[in-house]
């Protein structure tokens, strides 16, 4: 690597008061050297102003301070002399305990480069260092990180290396006691680190878990034969799963070569779990299938996102939004890949894989927001609506990862109904076309017209940039499923989202249904239930949503008692019969083997 024109030491200040300290090092400054913090991360569309987090920003050359100027939210600017070296030195706080900024505290430290690294106008294409001190940092910490290690201690602190700035802001680091486990997948290594597990926590599994997982996807982009074009290589030489236990919490974010993921203590596998299986169909507990499906997620991500991108995402600016209408591809059709593998891999069985996409197809049949907005459109607004959800957001929105997986759902079945090609070998045409890089929808247009013997636009037209429904129902017939329509739960009927803490609490009310119909709002609260029009019937007082059933016996008619603004309404109630939600079952065996079961 080239000699490092840009050096950062991070530094813990204040382990209580959750500082880290930055310092950084400009070898060769421009005249009045600018500088900018990023003010939203690549995987998560949201301006979310890490500056916010920036004080005590100062700078020095000749061993001189000289004043700082601010520019705007983001960016600053020094009258500083060329040649020099040129420093400067600031505090972050760390308080954001999710996979998207920093967290310090006492007993773990972790931090996303985008959250504390200013970048350098002019020479973001230089190489860059990142120093970590053990000032401050208690004795038996340990750090996790992808970058690639030059100078460092048994413990991992010491000096690491990027060839530029996205890559040293693309590897998150974590720091503190943790838990270390290491496997070899398509021959690279893969190592998993995860902090906040508690004893019960069985690791030997969840590595095990994660290492078929990984081979099942290397397979998938890459097949088993040894080829010697790049393109047929994993685009890493390692990987680093970095997982975050914690009482309440979920999520995942990509990286170039790891992944920083949360999850609840109780998603972990336990030592003291029994687990029953058969020779093809592990037994395991759902909230353990859902970190399962959260890992293939993420790393189906390591190509369908972070090299195979957006045009528009060929270079990122970190100053403001960086808008796509191809999120439904890049996030949608990982969300149809990542529980679909984990039944290829058998790690789930049939049962378990229908049950998921039943799930995913039920979230969307159940949004009015489908028929609003295209998942086109949801993928650019994802930065002014997706990431600011509000009790309006189902009905004015559709998720690009729900619909996008049903896309992705309704091309692969489209597909191997006409029998020339399918999904799996369209996503590995599109990575030889686009050399893992940059693509558009026309290059996805034209890989099915070329693998699938016609053109696909009008299907593109309708399913991505249109509002209809989907023909999910007939595809799943013809794959051999059979589709039950049954009386959905009283939430989906009445069209309502609510908490149960203390009374029932109105999140949201759905467009056009029955709750919307009778004068609901969101932020009501529902209290009581009244059921006929005689004077003489009682007056029930309720405590969750399942009451409505229970002293409404078999009535459809009722008045409900809701508190708004402290005032006390009495609405006129209809319960509807013909909401229904979806339920898969397999009719043709041997049919539906062929795509749930194709081998890797």
């Amino acid at each position: 690597m080239k000699t490092v024109g840009i050096h950062y030491q991070v530094q813990v200040l204040d382990l209580h008061a959750h500082l880290f300290l930055v310092t950084l090092t400009i070898a060769r400054p421009a005249a009045g050297q600018r500088v900018s913090l990023p003010v939203w991360i690549p995987g998560s569309y949201l301006v979310r102003e890490f500056s916010k987090n920036l004080q005590r920003l100062q700078a020095r050359q000749d061993d001189q301070s000289i004043a700082v100027m601010q520019r705007d939210k983001c960016s600053w600017q020094v009258d500083s002399a060329p040649g020099k070296p040129l420093i400067f030195s600031y505090e972050i706080y760390a308080f954001d305990n999710s996979v998207r900024t920093a967290w310090l505290d006492a007993a773990r430290g972790f931090f996303n480069g985008t959250s504390l690294f200013l970048q350098v106008a002019d020479q973001q294409d230089t190489p860059h260092a990142l120093e970590l001190l053990i000032d401050k940092t208690p004795a038996h910490w340990q750090v996790a990180t992808g970058l690639t290690a030059h100078k460092i201690n048994a413990n991992g602190f010491g000096t690491y290396r990027a060839a530029n700035y996205d890559e040293l802001v693309d590897c998150p680091v974590e720091m503190g006691l943790f838990w270390r486990g290491s496997f070899v997948a398509g021959g690279l290594p893969h190592q998993l680190v995860v902090t906040g597990a508690p004893p019960s926590f069985d690791g030997a599994r969840l590595l095990a878990d994660t290492q078929t997982i990984c081979e099942a996807e290397i397979r998938f982009w890459h097949g088993t034969e040894a080829d010697t074009r790049a393109s047929h290589k994993p685009p890493h030489q390692n990987y680093l799963f970095m997982l975050n236990a914690v009482d309440n919490g979920y999520g995942g974010l990509e990286h170039r070569n790891s992944t920083a993921l949360i999850c609840t203590r109780q998603d972990l596998p336990r030592l003291s779990q029994a687990v029953t299986t058969t020779e093809t169909k592990p037994k395991q507990p759902e909230s353990y299938t859902t970190l399962l499906g959260l890992i293939s997620h993420e790393y189906f991500h390591t190509w369908n996102v972070k090299r195979l991108r957006p045009a528009e995402f060929s270079r990122y600016d970190y100053a403001q939004e960086n808008y796509t209408q191809l999120l439904w591809f890049f996030e949608g059709f990982t969300s149809y890949y990542d529980d679909l593998l984990l039944r290829r891999a058998g790690l789930i069985d049939d049962n378990a894989y229908l049950k998921l996409l039943t799930k995913t197809i039920n979230q969307v049949l159940q949004t009015p927001g489908r028929d609003v907005q295209s998942v086109a459109q949801s993928s650019f607004d994802a930065w002014v609506k997706y990431y600011r959800a509000d009790e309006n957001t189902p009905n004015a929105t559709v998720s690009y990862y729900t619909k996008g997986a049903l896309v992705a759902l309704c091309l692969d079945l489209t597909l191997r109904q006409e029998g020339k090609t399918n999904l799996d070998a369209v996503m590995r045409a599109l990575w030889q076309r686009c050399q893992g890089g940059p693509m558009t929808q026309d290059d996805l247009s034209s890989v099915l017209t070329d693998l699938g013997g016609r053109s696909f636009a009008t299907e593109l037209a309708h399913w991505v940039h249109g509002t209809a429904d989907l023909p999910v129902k007939p595809l799943l017939q013809a794959q051999g499923l059979t589709v039950h329509e049954e009386p959905a739960q009283l939430a989906q009927r009445l069209g309502l989202r609510v908490t149960e803490h203390n009374g029932i609490h109105l999140k949201i009310v759905l467009r056009g249904g029955a709750a919307e119909q009778a004068g609901f709002a969101a932020g009501d609260e529902w209290l009581g239930l009244d059921v006929g029009t005689d004077p003489s019937a009682t007056h029930w007082r309720l405590s969750k949503l399942d009451d409505v059933l229970l002293y409404a016996g078999s009535a459809t008619q009722m008045s409900a008692l809701v508190a708004r603004d402290k005032r006390l309404l009495k609405l006129s109630l209809t319960l509807p019969e013909s909401v229904t939600s979806w339920r898969l079952t397999v009719c043709e065996p041997q049919q539906t083997d062929l795509w749930l079961n194709q081998p890797l």
